[in-house]
């Protein structure tokens, strides 16, 4: 591709520099542009946590150890971060996950699990007659007067009002690495970028038309695994498939077309939320128009994650959000769809396509949660084009995570925003599994349902 038709990846870089607004105190990723066979480019913050071996059952939880005081209303954090045993009472430490053999995963929870429960936290409160999953009108709303609810309904504002002074552009960090997608790419070759930088998705640019292409994602390999089992006959001609014809492959097996959706970086923070809900996009594409040329190029990638540290590490207000998961309308809990150790690949992934889904609970005969199978980890069972692996349970996929896999995020009914706010600035989150107090699955809280909830949930009768 002709270089005058990519977007120019260094002026993309300083203009980034320029505009950006205030930045969290993460340290800035490595600077610099990457190149494979094409223009480069991908999230700017991946969405693919790096997998490891998890430990034994039974499974043990552990928090970024915050320690509640009560005095003043501060939360003081101290210490390492304690481990929890499963069977154990709260705030015990027991033996490091990496003492435990391999077998179920490395539980990570919000802070607030360490706490001794004071009631049965699925029980109903009297600010919530519906329970989990129930709605409320304005007029229950403005009814409300406790002041945890005032408190939770000004902490939602003040997010609301962040997101519509702050644009794009201001959640990108000093310096980051963008990279680009032709879309006369192999599908194979572009697989392999993927692994080798370690991210799970990339804009796709048309050098000939020098346009903005849509937004390559774990989905569409997905989509490729899929015609593949179709047609097992079809191999030589998977591995010739070129990212310009993923359109033949969704009309062939007829799933949803490759995202398209994107945003100027300088339009307000709240208008990307709001187009990523609308297109259930997880991510979206910053498209800018060259001053010079006329032409579009690719800024950055921002995830619904970036964002939502962003809100974690610059609005105090976050520490507001007191009302447990039990008392709000948050999160996916009927119909879910899960798996066993025993599970073949396929059929996993045929759940996840046909259901839209990026993740499926692995759980024993007795409904415990013993792993997640996510959509990228199929990314690194086909990586050089190894179809075979898509024969494996999933048990035997799940070994082949790397040893750093930081291990399956979890909060309880009990649980509230605020920590799961602190849980997000601190860790690579993406997804909490919802259990109880024996692990028992309850429901998923996704990054969606969080962003969905600071944006939507009714706040009384005053304006939104």
């Amino acid at each position: 591709m002709d270089d005058s038709d990519a977007p120019l990846a260094g002026e993309v870089q300083k203009r980034v520099q320029e505009e950006a607004g205030p930045r969290d105190e993460e340290p800035p990723q490595t600077a610099g542009v990457m190149a494979a066979e094409a223009p480069a480019g991908s999230d700017l913050v991946s969405d693919h946590d790096t997998r490891a071996t998890p430990p034994a059952q039974p499974p043990s939880f552990t928090s970024p150890h915050v320690t509640e005081s009560h005095r003043a209303g501060q939360h003081v954090q101290r210490g390492d971060t304690p481990t929890q045993s499963a069977s154990g009472p709260p705030g015990v430490t027991t033996g490091s996950a990496a003492d435990a053999p391999t077998g179920a995963p490395h539980f990570v929870a919000p802070s607030s699990y360490l706490r001794p429960l004071t009631r049965d936290p699925f029980a109903r409160s009297p600010s919530s007659q519906s329970g989990v999953g129930g709605t409320r009108s304005g007029a229950h709303l403005a009814q409300m007067s406790t002041p945890i609810d005032r408190e939770q309904i000004e902490g939602l504002r003040a997010i609301r009002a962040f997101f519509k002074v702050r644009t794009s552009y201001d959640v990108l960090p000093l310096s980051y690495r963008l990279i680009v997608f032709d879309t006369g790419l192999l599908v194979k070759k572009s697989l392999n970028t993927l692994v080798q930088q370690g991210i799970v998705s990339a804009p796709l640019w048309d050098s000939k038309t020098s346009t903005f292409a849509g937004l390559l994602t774990t989905s569409d390999y997905l989509n490729v695994v899929q015609y593949y089992w179709q047609n097992p006959d079809a191999l030589a001609q998977v591995d010739q498939f070129k990212l310009n014809s993923l359109r033949d492959i969704e009309r062939a097996i007829g799933v949803a077309p490759i995202e398209t959706v994107s945003i100027n970086p300088n339009q307000p923070l709240y208008d990307a939320c709001r187009r990523m809900l609308e297109s259930r996009a997880r991510r979206i594409p910053l498209i800018d128009v060259d001053d010079e040329t006329g032409r579009e190029m690719v800024v950055s990638v921002v995830t619904q994650y970036r964002i939502l540290k962003f809100v974690s590490v610059n609005v105090k207000e976050t520490q507001s959000l007191k009302k447990p998961l039990r008392d709000l309308n948050v999160g996916s809990f009927e119909n879910l769809s899960t798996a066993s150790m025993d599970t073949p690949v396929m059929d996993v992934i045929h759940t996840l396509v046909k259901r839209s889904i990026s993740s499926v609970p692995i759980l024993d005969k007795d409904g415990t949660v013993l792993n997640v199978f996510e959509a990228v980890d199929v990314i690194a069972l086909i990586k050089g084009g190894d179809y075979d692996n898509l024969n494996l349970s999933v048990g035997q996929a799940l070994k082949k995570r790397p040893d750093d896999f930081p291990g399956i995020y979890t909060c309880t009914l009990n649980d509230r925003l605020d920590t799961i706010f602190d849980t997000i600035r601190k860790s690579r989150v993406h997804r909490l599994v919802i259990i109880d107090e024996h692990s028992q699955l309850k429901g998923l809280l996704s990054l969606s349902d969080i962003l969905d909830y600071t944006l939507n949930s009714p706040l009384g009768d005053r304006e939104q």
